[in-house]
């Protein structure tokens, strides 16, 4: 299995078997004491960890421990010990990163955020203290109750931690920005194993890069959000043919463009896969209110959907009935690019540019056994760039120059035999796509901006930080508070 991995490991994962046999073990040292919650192999909550990954890819490599710290105190006796040796680690929040060796290790101790699982309310500052160990349907389980709102994920499923490190879009996004816009407050064990709490006020520099800078910087072992008035929601799914598909381009771009509504949002997916003979658009809808004002989402609706749920119910409800759309039992692995959106004369050309170069691509892997192909189209509009600023900003810095588009593509296949091939395509898909957009920004159909990388649906091959322009400010602060490398050649994730 480890073999068969390979391609998809780092430096310093296919370096830590042989490191084991000669450096003091991690597992060993916690599992001597009494506090630190310890699991191995063959023990019932060790496999359910490994369960509980949205890609089989990640759960197939086996750490050599897994470890429950319950308080940032517990966190840091760990990072203490890791100091003490040379042996990679990961650290793990609800598995939907599908990379491997970001969340997921081999032969290495795996640091599970499982009991960091606070969800308190403070109604008087109107802010949640959140752990990275839940997912985001159960912070709005407990946050319902008090008719408050965190700005989270779009499927309930999602982890916390490593949606709110990459920046977080949310249903939410165009009214309150990014979900890291949203933090107070982070609570660190950084690498010399202190506890530290970054702010606008104290650590104000840490605070900054932790809103987009992933693991780079420390173990957060909380987070301290924003709480909003929440009542009913309306959302659910519009699903749409594929000869609908030039209709459907045409409207996800004018709805980018004239957004009508702070409260509205959408997710455009296109699917593809010989199981099932599926080929069709599935749009997940969104309205922070009970009814949308008439003429919201009319630009879809009007193409005549062949299934529509969409409904008043309450958020929670909505955020669990999103979990189905995440496919558990394959391979599952994901990539991604950052378009402008172009002007309605150059719309159908180059939007549909995109559409056709990942279909072209998706064909070719129809033949793979379980195989499902989908690719998102998230708007990103210039109110949600100025309402980020508004927050305090993040490392993507957007501005409100142009709107935007997040492209995001996922395959799901079952065997790992599969892997390069997979791997060969999503390279195909990014690469092609870049190409594609500096034509036509070259010839003048698409306007030239400012386009990093959102990194929550990045592929560990991408260059998220070297698509920053704010990636000088994120190495400066890492030297600061990494001097030595710690997290920078310990652990996966996007690095400097």
């Amino acid at each position: 299995m480890v073999i068969k991995y390979a391609f998809f490991t780092f430096p310093f994962l296919c370096s830590a078997l042989a490191y084991n046999k000669v450096a003091a073990d991690t597992c060993g040292a916690v599992g001597n004491r009494s506090d630190i919650l310890i699991r191995r192999s063959l023990a019932p909550e060790y496999i359910e960890e490994q369960d509980n990954y949205w890609s089989t890819g990640c759960g197939a490599m086996k750490p050599s421990c897994i470890l429950y710290p319950s308080s940032a105190e517990e966190v840091a006796a760990i990072v203490r010990v890791l100091n003490e040796n040379k042996e990679p680690f990961v650290v793990k929040s609800g598995g939907h990163n599908p990379n491997r060796g970001f969340a997921s290790i081999a032969n290495g101790p795996l640091i599970s955020t499982k009991y960091l699982n606070e969800v308190t309310f403070n109604p008087d500052s109107m802010t949640v203290r959140i752990g990275p160990g839940n997912d985001w349907d159960e912070v709005q389980a407990v946050l319902q109750k008090s008719g408050v709102a965190a700005v989270g994920g779009r499927i309930g499923g999602v982890g916390v931690g490593g949606y709110m490190l990459g920046g977080g879009l949310s249903f939410m996004s165009t009214e309150y920005g990014w979900a890291a816009n949203n933090v107070v407050e982070f609570e660190v064990v950084l690498a010399n194993a202190s506890i530290v709490t970054a702010s606008k006020d104290s650590h104000p520099d840490l605070f900054k890069a932790l809103k987009g800078g992933g693991n780079n910087y420390g173990v957060v072992t909380a987070f301290t959000v924003l709480a909003h008035p929440q009542g009913q929601i309306w959302g659910g799914n519009l699903m749409f043919t594929a000869n609908q598909t030039p209709a459907l381009l045409t409207a996800i771009r004018e709805f980018t463009e004239n957004y009508p509504d702070e409260k509205a949002a959408i997710i455009m997916t296109t699917q593809l896969s010989a199981v099932g003979a599926i080929d069709m658009w599935l749009m997940f809808l969104f309205y922070d209110g009970p009814t949308p004002p008439p003429g919201t989402f009319d630009v879809f609706t009007n193409i005549g959907p062949i299934l529509n749920n969409c409904k008043t119910r309450d958020y929670d409800e909505l955020l669990t009935y999103n979990n189905f759309g995440i496919v558990k039992g394959s391979v599952y692995t994901i990539t991604t690019e950052t378009t402008p959106v172009p002007p309605s004369e150059h719309g159908a050309e180059v939007l549909g540019a995109y559409y056709n170069h990942w279909r072209n691509i998706t064909e070719g892997l129809l033949a793979v056994p379980g195989f499902l192909g989908a690719m998102a189209l998230q708007p990103i509009p210039k109110r949600l760039a100025r309402k980020a600023k508004e927050m305090g900003g993040d490392l993507l810095d957007l501005d409100d120059d142009v709107d935007r588009l997040i492209i995001e593509v996922n395959y799901s296949y079952l065997s790992a035999s599969d892997d390069k091939k997979i791997d060969k395509a999503l390279q195909k898909f990014y690469k092609g796509t870049g190409d594609l957009i500096r034509r036509f920004q070259k010839n003048g159909k698409l306007p030239k901006a400012y386009l990093p990388l959102f990194a929550n649906d990045g592929y560990y091959r991408q260059d998220y930080f070297g698509r920053l322009r704010t990636a000088d400010f994120a190495r400066r602060v890492r030297d600061r508070y990494d001097p030595e490398g710690f997290f920078a050649t310990r652990t996966g994730g996007f690095k400097l």
